[in-house]
């Protein structure tokens, strides 16, 4: 049975611009999640954190909220915090096809910091 938000939604996803910027927000929220995850987990307040991290509550709320603009280097100082490590992954976006693809787009890469 499918909601009459469930094909609002199917419709406003064909426009590829704005599916473009839906997927790119969940991208980003999924970082700040698995801050916020792995910060629970080791039952640490953003307070704490951020102290172990040698950063403020007030950045550790932004990465977890709205993570946006981080560089590497703090994504390490907070993992390190949380006795984690960074990895990066460059993964192919669905749909494209092995013929569409945009300039500088290539296999997929791993690489842990």
């Amino acid at each position: 049975m499918t909601t009459r938000w469930k094909r609002f939604y199917q419709k406003q996803m064909q426009d590829a611009k704005l599916r473009e910027l839906v997927e790119s927000e969940l991208e980003n929220l999924q970082l700040g999640v698995q801050i916020a995850k792995l910060r629970a987990e080791e039952n640490l307040s953003q307070t704490k954190l951020a102290a172990k991290a040698e950063m403020s509550a007030p950045k550790i709320s932004t990465m977890e909220n709205e993570p946006r603009n981080l560089t590497i280097g703090t994504l390490i100082r907070v993992a390190h915090a949380l006795d984690s490590r960074v990895e990066i992954k460059l993964v192919r976006r669905k749909g494209m096809k092995g013929g569409r693809r945009r300039e500088g787009r290539g296999k997929v890469k791993n690489r842990s910091l």
